[in-house]
């Protein structure tokens, strides 16, 4: 039967929608309950919908009954100090999973070579439903960091690197992409991540915002791009020998983030 998914992300697995005034809206980001999760980089997370209303970030399919990442709970706390940010979630009218917003410590280009990684969005979904894709609004205003997308984890012959301003938004596979972010600054980047079930009313959405497969490219130099590949694969040897050395085989998991 297979998955109902949007056509918009065929292409290249992402659009970019109209970029959103941030400016107008209040930082809620500063006021809401983070915790110490980690994914890719160093990172917080502080969830405004959770799989029982709870503040915590754990995939649905760790809970029990265990589930797809769907028919997330608003955790009215946390709403109560970002309604715009449960807003903008909501405004698609898809079904949402987890929604939440990560805090990001600097990571350059390199770490966020090593750091990439696909998610799982749809673990548990039952075939002949929405395929689970994810909406990431930039909230901090990161001019000099990107978003890095490839279709495969080591090869950068085609890899996406988008910008990340205040108001950036893109919708993403993450499920078929591996991504993560270069944010250069001295700040936390901040960014609301929903899980969106794909289906008409996502598809209306992307259509409304002018989804587009493609944009400019943040070009880099070639130092810094051959510095990366460099950095990626140092890292990934020693991961690779840290787990020989136990005895075990390296899996090259999906995030549960």
């Amino acid at each position: 039967m297979g998955y109902i998914k949007s056509a918009a992300l065929e292409e290249t697995g992402f659009v970019v929608l109209d970029s959103y005034n941030q400016e107008l809206d209040p930082k809620e980001w500063l006021d809401v309950e983070y915790n110490d999760w980690k994914s890719s980089g160093d990172t917080r997370f502080a969830p405004l919908a959770s799989a029982f209303g709870d503040i915590e970030c754990n995939g649905f399919w760790n809970h029990k009954p265990p589930r797809t990442d769907k028919d997330g709970v608003w955790i009215d706390s946390q709403v109560e100090k970002a309604p715009n940010l449960a807003r903008r979630a909501q405004e698609p009218g898809a079904n949402v999973g987890r929604c939440r917003i990560i805090e990001l410590q600097p990571t350059p280009y390199g770490e966020c070579l090593y750091n990439l990684h696909q998610d799982d969005n749809n673990r548990l979904n039952p075939d002949g439903t929405g395929w689970v894709v994810r909406g990431f609004f930039n909230l901090t205003d990161d001019k000099d960091s990107y978003f890095v997308l490839r279709e495969n984890r080591t090869d950068p012959s085609l890899e996406y690197r988008i910008a990340l301003p205040a108001g950036a938004q893109l919708i993403v596979d993450t499920q078929r992409l591996w991504h993560a972010a270069t944010h250069n600054g001295d700040e936390p980047r901040y960014c609301l991540i929903t899980s969106w079930t794909s289906g008409p009313e996502l598809d209306a959405y992307i259509a409304k915002y002018n989804g587009k497969a493609h944009t400019d490219q943040v070009e880099i130099s070639p130092e810094v791009f051959e510095a990366g590949q460099v950095e990626q694969a140092r890292r990934d040897a020693a991961r690779a020998a840290y787990y020989a050395a136990k005895g075990q085989v390296e899996v090259q998991a999906m995030s549960e983030a």
